[in-house]
């Protein structure tokens, strides 16, 4: 059955990854994966948890909203902290970072990654993964830059979702895919010469 954007079974949508997306930002990026828009922001802080407090390492954090109208019908802000499901996704999403930081040893600072997803047509934790990425590497130069550290960044991360919809596996699942895929996953990368 053909897919409803008519992409092949195994084509990604277009990604257009903006850098410098919030200039007030210390790394953002904008990325739109088919009709997915997500807003990513990282912010430097001073400071980290106080479980990590004295040992000079630094954190690295992501939170993940969806806004009110990012879909056909409007849902609620979630006023009361964060759903299980947004939990889910912010967890994934802060694995990730973390795991594309070359060192935490730049000193005690917390670099929190925003993802507001402003549109979402499938694949909202992907997207949010790849533009956070993008967002996350320009913050630690930023950091670098104005405290003098090596800038610790690793290598970069990116997720694609896959899923199986009326027999056929798929790759980069769309809305209208997704709702009606007996199986996904979420596949996250670093770069292969890592």
């Amino acid at each position: 059955m053909p897919r409803p954007d008519g992409r092949s079974n195994d084509e990604l949508r277009p990604l257009v990854l903006e850098r410098g997306a919030n200039p007030y930002a210390e790394g953002s990026c904008l990325v739109r994966a088919g009709g997915t828009l997500v807003h990513c922001t990282a912010s430097v802080e001073a400071g980290v948890p106080s479980w990590r407090r004295g040992s000079g390492q630094g954190w690295v954090t992501a939170e993940y909203a969806m806004l009110p109208r990012a879909t056909s019908e409007r849902t609620s802000r979630e006023r009361n902290g964060p759903g299980g499901r947004t939990q889910e996704i912010q967890r994934l999403i802060g694995r990730s970072l973390r795991a594309a930081m070359g060192t935490m040893a730049f000193g005690e600072y917390t670099i929190r990654v925003d993802c507001d997803v402003l549109q979402a047509d499938g694949g909202t934790r992907t997207a949010s993964i790849t533009g956070a990425c993008v967002a996350l590497a320009d913050a630690t130069a930023w950091l670098s830059r104005t405290t003098g550290v090596p800038d610790p960044f690793g290598c970069l991360v990116a997720a694609v979702s896959v899923g199986v919809v009326e027999g056929e596996v798929r790759l980069d699942l769309a809305y209208l895919e997704d709702k009606e895929a007996g199986v996904d996953a979420n596949f996250v990368m670093l770069e292969p010469d890592r």
